[in-house]
Protein backbone atom coordinates (compact mmCIF):
# COMPACT_ATOMS: atom_id res chain seq x y z
CA UNK A 1 0.00 0.00 0.00
CA UNK A 2 1.68 3.32 -1.00
CA UNK A 3 1.21 6.36 0.97
CA UNK A 4 -1.56 8.16 -0.74
CA UNK A 5 -3.66 4.96 -0.37
CA UNK A 6 -2.82 5.14 3.36
CA UNK A 7 -3.88 9.29 3.61
CA UNK A 8 -7.11 8.37 1.81
CA UNK A 9 -7.81 5.27 4.30
CA UNK A 10 -6.97 8.04 7.13
CA UNK A 11 -9.24 10.00 5.86
CA UNK A 12 -11.89 7.62 5.15
CA UNK A 13 -11.37 6.60 9.05
CA UNK A 14 -11.57 10.14 10.65
CA UNK A 15 -14.55 10.72 8.71
CA UNK A 16 -16.46 7.44 9.99
CA UNK A 17 -15.19 8.18 13.76
CA UNK A 18 -16.36 11.76 13.23
CA UNK A 19 -19.99 10.33 12.04
CA UNK A 20 -19.56 8.06 14.85
CA UNK A 21 -18.90 10.24 17.79
CA UNK A 22 -20.15 13.85 16.71
CA UNK A 23 -17.74 16.69 18.82
CA UNK A 24 -19.16 18.16 21.40
CA UNK A 25 -19.89 21.68 21.82
CA UNK A 26 -17.14 24.27 23.30
CA UNK A 27 -17.69 24.20 27.28
CA UNK A 28 -19.52 20.88 27.61
CA UNK A 29 -17.55 18.94 29.37
CA UNK A 30 -16.49 14.79 28.13
CA UNK A 31 -17.98 12.14 30.75
CA UNK A 32 -14.94 9.91 31.60
CA UNK A 33 -14.93 6.77 30.05
CA UNK A 34 -17.14 4.32 32.35
CA UNK A 35 -15.44 1.15 30.23
CA UNK A 36 -13.09 0.07 33.00
CA UNK A 37 -13.96 1.19 36.33
CA UNK A 38 -11.61 2.09 39.09
CA UNK A 39 -11.55 -0.33 42.25
CA UNK A 40 -12.31 1.69 44.92
CA UNK A 41 -9.74 0.63 46.87
CA UNK A 42 -7.41 1.35 44.65
CA UNK A 43 -8.57 5.13 44.55
CA UNK A 44 -8.42 5.35 48.65
CA UNK A 45 -4.91 4.16 48.17
CA UNK A 46 -4.46 7.26 45.81
CA UNK A 47 -6.04 9.66 48.13
CA UNK A 48 -3.89 8.13 50.90
CA UNK A 49 -0.57 8.76 49.00
CA UNK A 50 -1.96 12.25 47.93
CA UNK A 51 -2.28 13.46 51.95
CA UNK A 52 0.66 10.75 53.11
CA UNK A 53 3.28 10.98 50.26
CA UNK A 54 6.29 9.51 52.54
CA UNK A 55 4.24 7.20 54.34
CA UNK A 56 2.64 5.79 51.26
CA UNK A 57 5.28 5.94 48.73
CA UNK A 58 4.22 5.51 44.95
CA UNK A 59 5.21 2.52 42.89
CA UNK A 60 8.51 1.64 42.65
CA UNK A 61 10.00 3.35 45.60
CA UNK A 62 10.23 0.95 48.37
CA UNK A 63 6.80 0.21 50.47
CA UNK A 64 7.77 1.57 54.64
CA UNK A 65 6.51 -0.49 57.53
CA UNK A 66 3.74 1.33 59.14
CA UNK A 67 3.40 2.32 62.56
CA UNK A 68 1.35 0.24 64.82
CA UNK A 69 -1.33 1.63 65.52
CA UNK A 70 -1.92 4.00 61.67
CA UNK A 71 -5.17 2.52 61.31
CA UNK A 72 -6.75 4.84 64.49
CA UNK A 73 -4.51 7.72 63.45
CA UNK A 74 -6.14 7.48 59.65
CA UNK A 75 -9.77 7.16 61.77
CA UNK A 76 -9.42 10.40 63.51
CA UNK A 77 -8.46 12.03 60.01
CA UNK A 78 -10.70 10.44 57.74
CA UNK A 79 -12.94 13.40 57.42
CA UNK A 80 -9.90 15.54 56.61
CA UNK A 81 -8.77 12.58 53.74
CA UNK A 82 -12.80 12.07 52.84
CA UNK A 83 -12.25 8.04 53.39
CA UNK A 84 -14.75 6.37 55.67
CA UNK A 85 -13.95 3.72 57.66
CA UNK A 86 -15.04 1.05 56.14
CA UNK A 87 -12.48 2.28 52.77
CA UNK A 88 -10.06 2.98 55.67
CA UNK A 89 -10.09 -0.60 56.18
CA UNK A 90 -9.75 -2.32 52.75
CA UNK A 91 -7.02 0.38 51.85
CA UNK A 92 -4.41 -0.73 55.04
CA UNK A 93 -5.67 -4.44 54.74
CA UNK A 94 -4.78 -4.15 50.80
CA UNK A 95 -1.58 -1.96 51.06
CA UNK A 96 0.10 -4.16 54.23
CA UNK A 97 -0.92 -7.41 52.23
CA UNK A 98 1.93 -8.11 49.60
CA UNK A 99 5.37 -8.93 48.98
CA UNK A 100 6.21 -5.28 48.09
CA UNK A 101 4.99 -4.67 51.93
CA UNK A 102 6.13 -7.52 53.54
CA UNK A 103 9.81 -7.03 52.09
CA UNK A 104 10.09 -3.97 53.86
CA UNK A 105 9.38 -5.44 57.51
CA UNK A 106 12.86 -6.65 58.46
CA UNK A 107 14.33 -6.75 62.19
CA UNK A 108 15.02 -3.24 63.98
CA UNK A 109 13.57 -1.76 60.57
CA UNK A 110 12.00 1.82 61.64
CA UNK A 111 7.92 2.24 61.44
CA UNK A 112 6.60 5.55 60.28
CA UNK A 113 3.85 7.72 61.23
CA UNK A 114 1.70 9.59 59.32
CA UNK A 115 4.26 12.15 58.39
CA UNK A 116 6.56 9.78 57.76
CA UNK A 117 8.38 10.06 61.06
CA UNK A 118 9.96 7.06 62.97
CA UNK A 119 7.30 5.38 65.52
CA UNK A 120 9.05 2.06 67.15
CA UNK A 121 10.65 -0.50 65.35
CA UNK A 122 9.77 -3.91 63.77
CA UNK A 123 10.67 -6.61 65.86
CA UNK A 124 11.85 -10.65 65.22
CA UNK A 125 8.50 -11.84 65.53
CA UNK A 126 6.52 -9.58 62.91
CA UNK A 127 9.86 -10.02 60.35
CA UNK A 128 9.40 -13.89 60.86
CA UNK A 129 5.97 -13.79 60.37
CA UNK A 130 6.25 -11.35 57.43
CA UNK A 131 8.48 -13.99 55.92
CA UNK A 132 6.25 -16.34 56.36
CA UNK A 133 3.76 -14.91 54.59
CA UNK A 134 6.39 -14.43 51.83
CA UNK A 135 7.14 -17.97 51.63
CA UNK A 136 3.53 -18.86 51.76
CA UNK A 137 2.37 -16.97 49.03
CA UNK A 138 5.27 -18.29 46.44
CA UNK A 139 4.37 -22.06 47.40
CA UNK A 140 2.14 -23.70 44.68
CA UNK A 141 -1.57 -23.89 45.17
CA UNK A 142 -2.88 -27.22 46.32
CA UNK A 143 -6.37 -28.16 45.16
CA UNK A 144 -8.52 -28.50 47.57
CA UNK A 145 -9.86 -32.00 48.35
CA UNK A 146 -13.64 -33.04 48.00
CA UNK A 147 -15.36 -34.24 50.66
CA UNK A 148 -15.97 -38.32 50.92
CA UNK A 149 -19.32 -38.75 49.25
CA UNK A 150 -21.37 -40.58 51.66
CA UNK A 151 -22.29 -44.22 50.91
CA UNK A 152 -25.65 -44.60 49.77
CA UNK A 153 -27.97 -47.07 52.30
CA UNK A 154 -29.01 -49.46 50.31
CA UNK A 155 -32.09 -51.57 51.96
CA UNK A 156 -30.84 -55.11 51.54
CA UNK A 157 -34.05 -57.49 51.10
CA UNK A 158 -34.45 -60.09 54.06
CA UNK A 159 -32.91 -63.44 53.39
CA UNK A 160 -35.48 -66.10 54.26
CA UNK A 161 -34.78 -68.10 57.22
CA UNK A 162 -34.02 -71.84 56.43
CA UNK A 163 -35.25 -74.03 59.16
Amino acid sequence: MGFEQLAELKKQLAATAKAEHPAKPKGVPRKPATANPVDPVVLAIGRLQKHFPKTFPKNPAPKLPLKIGIYQDLIAKSKEIGLDEATITEAIKTWCRGTRYWASIVENAPRIDLEGNPAGQVTARDASLARSLEARRKQPRKPKKEAPASEPVVDEPEQPSVQ
